[in-house]
């Protein structure tokens, strides 16, 4: 199924190796470069009595900041920064693809477009990234809160028997985290994809209220509480 496809749009020559640019490449670069010109067009023209699009930026902020205190206690200030540009980017990639124009089958004319614009995390080598690096932040941060003891203790908790299934769990977690991204987007891109084809003109903006936004917003909500959750577990000085 084309809708499945990962494309190759170059590939760059170093020495003897051959780098394939996918489309998953270019369209990430794509939501890197809107979140950076936008933090760029918010906070050029920052004033100490915020107003106008200001306030909602210092809320958001604001919010993000009391949201990583309270999970990640002396680590916020560290960590929160990462949550929302996480989470922004998450947002970003799941429904960009709203903004690729449609193929369209209609009264014997057909209209193929020069380009598609899919969402990066329908591609699982993306979502396998993201869950590895909270992951690997889980392993480290754990190890700054409680020390390579404390952490060593946390893994017989709540009796040594545990040892090999605390131990799994940093395998299954990051699986579970990109699969549970990836099976959601991919599946909704599918469905939007089946549904232009049938109904190309009026019905697909509908549903691309749910499937693209809402989903979209819902699936990067949730890998960013389950990676917030994991890291706050990792720090809490407290064991159940």
């Amino acid at each position: 199924m084309k809708a499945l496809e990962i494309e190759t749009i170059f590939t760059i020559k170093l020495f003897d190796l051959s780098i394939p640019i996918t489309e998953t490449v270019i369209i990430s670069w794509i939501v890197m470069l809107i979140l950076i010109v936008a933090s760029l067009l918010l906070t050029r023209k920052l004033k100490e009595f915020p107003t106008g699009s200001q306030v909602l930026l210092e809320t958001v902020v604001e919010f993000v900041n009391n949201f990583a205190r309270e999970k990640f206690g002396s680590l916020a200030v560290h960590l929160a920064p990462y949550i929302g540009s996480l989470f922004l980017f998450l947002l970003t990639a799941n429904i960009i693809g709203v903004l690729s124009p449609l193929e369209i089958k209609a009264f014997g004319h057909e209209f193929v477009p020069p380009f598609m614009i899919r969402p990066p995390t329908r591609d699982i080598n993306v979502t396998a990234a993201l869950a590895l690096i909270s992951i690997i932040l889980v392993l480290v941060c754990g190890l700054a809160a409680r020390g390579l003891a404390g952490r060593f203790r946390r893994l017989l908790y709540p009796f040594p028997l545990m040892l090999p299934f605390n131990i799994m769990e940093y395998g299954i977690r990051p699986v579970s985290l990109a699969l549970r991204l990836f099976g959601n987007v991919l599946g909704a891109y599918i469905l939007m994809h089946l549904i232009e084809g049938i109904f190309p003109i009026g019905l697909p903006m509908v549903f691309s209220l749910y499937f693209d936004f809402f989903d979209g917003a819902i699936q990067a909500a949730i890998f960013v509480f389950l990676t917030s959750l994991y890291i706050s577990e990792a720090v809490s000085m407290h064991e159940e």
